[in-house]
């Protein structure tokens, strides 16, 4: 009787198995449907530091503070935020009329690593995309991780002005 106990379990195990992996394979190429579709905002070879160096310059000009979404082309999650806020109107109004908004890239190809040894980089302990807000002199003045911004499998828009709605310069 053990043998056979045993033996349906062994199978309720591998049939569970066999499920979940059939499972992770169809979310898998799913994600990777949705990446495809997706803009690709991340300028994978783009040097960063000097990029930031032309928006502090125009920061300073425009009276407006930078934000920095660091991640890359390769991240369903960083790829859904920059969506996010491109098609909500007043989410993208907030961010044109108050801010210098970069796409900063990490990846294996091009990690930025002088850009990183400068402001050092959040998104290697907390995860990607992750916000970096420079004011506009360059200085880093506030670090926000993304996940607290999520909702269901996308953002939350009311979270999303709060945040930006924040760290806008105060006139």
């Amino acid at each position: 009787m053990k043998k056979i106990y045993l033996l349906a379990l062994l199978l309720v195990a591998t049939v569970s198995f066999s499920q979940t992996t059939e499972e992770k394979e169809a979310k898998k190429k799913q994600v990777e449907a949705e990446k495809a579709a997706l803009p690709k905002p991340y300028q994978e070879m783009e040097n960063a530091e000097e990029k930031v160096k032309q928006l502090v310059l125009k920061a300073r000009a425009e009276n407006k503070n930078i934000i920095l979404q660091v991640g890359g082309n390769w991240c369903v999650w960083c790829l859904r935020l920059n969506n996010f806020i491109q098609n909500s109107q007043e989410l993208k109004t907030i961010v044109d009329t108050n801010y210098l908004y970069y796409h900063l890239n990490w990846s294996p190809k091009n990690k930025n690593e002088k850009f990183f040894a400068k402001y050092g980089n959040p998104g290697e302990k907390q995860g990607y995309p992750i916000f970096m807000v420079l004011n506009k002199k360059g200085k880093l003045i506030h670090v926000q991780e993304t996940g607290s911004l999520e909702e269901d499998k996308g953002y939350s828009a009311a979270k999303v002005k709060a945040f930006l709605e924040t760290w806008k310069i105060k006139s």
